[in-house]
């Protein structure tokens, strides 16, 4: 069976093999680790999809290969087993998926064959000559700071094809003098990998997404009481508390299925609306960086199976056993950050999706309740809804009307209906 290159999201098109946990010759189980890939959105651990021996391993650790490209090749338990050799490996970056790759061999990994996208597209726009730039990452793998480090130098002019040793133009000379300035007291903390790509991420998604954010109170009265009627039998059943987060998951998936325009992928000709609710939800890594595994086909599934698959991603995130699937085609994300007490956050969108929201903290608070017979105050559990949505792809009162359908949802919904679902 042939070990191609996954897709880790929906506009990812390489990965980079950061690791082989296994070698040629070695027998595999169904569903243990293979190898590392990391890309400019994800790093995470690819299992194997058959139980048989690793008969060829054809891109090598460091490597930066296309999506569908072949990896490795596993000979499945049963099947007729070859002699097992040392196959050459590529050891170059792979153009291409349009043909087969061509196997190349060399006496030692280059340092331009093991760039990370980011950095390649740095040494690629400046025109660099990456023989000169010393790597700290591992296995001297050259890093987005040693990149930046060798531009702040005036390295980059020096390395210019037909560039003259001379001194720096002046916007690199403002950066050397910015970095040769004295540096604050305090230690440097380095960024991690999930860290740094959230970082680039985030960046990209500012720049490119004009955000405006909208908040609605929702009153959770009937969410808590299902939770009180059922979260003990739920709990000792389950082995997990039945939280917040798998009912407003039901609720925004009613509410997309009503406003589509929110569950939609913006592109310069237009707004592609997809058929599918896949909600991702962010999960938070022990406070190092963040994921958002996705929730697929979300109105096909009970209260009870959302509950139960939420709680398998994230304590599957937690512990890096996400399987490249639980990644991809996400269509619209939650962020939740209300177990800290958070009133309101103002999230940012995961692009190309349009929008993403952020559940704050459920708070008691003195609300007004409309009766027949008048008005009176009442303490209720109530929470805030706070909407990022890209205002090229709608305007505030779509993002309003979809805002009100969610509070709906919430407030009238007999939720302890769907829990015995």
């Amino acid at each position: 069976m042939n070990i191609i290159m996954p897709q880790l999201g929906e506009t990812v098109t390489e990965g980079t093999v950061t690791q082989w946990h296994k070698k040629v010759g070695d027998s595999i189980k169904a569903d243990e680790s293979l190898f590392d890939v990391e890309t400019d959105k994800v790093s995470t651990e690819i299992p194997s999809p058959v139980a048989g021996v690793v008969s060829e391993i054809r891109v090598a650790k460091g490597v930066t290969a296309k999506v569908g490209v072949t990896l490795a090749v596993i000979t499945e338990t049963g099947a007729a087993v070859k002699a097992v050799v040392a196959a050459p490996v590529i050891t170059s970056v792979i153009a291409s998926t349009a043909t087969a790759p061509v196997r190349e061999t060399h006496a030692h990994v280059n340092a331009a064959e093991r760039l990370s996208p980011v950095v390649r597209r740095l040494v690629a726009e400046r025109n660099l000559d990456i023989s000169r730039i010393k790597g700290s990452g591992r296995d001297g793998r050259i890093t987005r700071d040693d990149v930046i480090e060798f531009i702040a130098s005036g390295g980059d002019v020096r390395s210019r094809v037909g560039a003259p040793a001379a001194a720096p133009a002046p916007a690199i000379a403002t950066v050397t003098q910015a970095v040769a300035q004295p540096q604050a007291s305090g230690d440097l903390l380095p960024l991690n990998p999930i860290r740094k790509r959230v970082a680039e991420n985030m960046a990209k998604s500012w720049a490119a997404a004009p955000h405006v954010l909208q908040v609605a109170e929702a009153d959770f009265t009937r969410v808590v009481q299902a939770q009180r009627e059922f979260g003990e039998a739920w709990k000792a059943r389950e082995g997990f508390a039945l939280t917040f987060m798998p009912f407003v998951t039901r609720a925004i998936s009613i509410a997309l299925a009503k406003y589509p325009k929110l569950n939609a992928t913006y592109t310069p000709e237009g707004l592609r609306l997809n058929k599918r609710i896949n909600i991702g939800i962010a999960v938070d890594l022990n406070f190092d960086g963040l994921m958002v595994p996705v929730v697929k086909d979300v109105p096909n599934k009970s209260l009870p199976q959302i509950a139960r698959e939420i709680h398998d991603l994230a304590t599957r995130a937690r512990a890096g056993k996400l399987k490249p699937d639980d990644l991809t085609e996400g269509t619209y994300t939650i962020s939740n950050n209300g177990a800290f007490g958070t009133v309101i956050t103002a999230p940012i969108i995961n692009v190309p999706q349009v929008a993403i929201i952020s559940t704050d903290a459920v708070r008691k608070k003195p609300v007004v309740v409309e009766l027949p017979e008048g008005d009176s105050i009442a303490i209720r559990p109530v929470g805030v809804l706070a909407q990022s949505f890209d205002h090229r792809a709608v305007d505030g009162a779509y993002s309003a009307a979809f805002l009100r359908e969610v509070k709906n949802v919430i407030e009238t919904r007999v939720w302890a209906q769907d829990l015995q679902a």
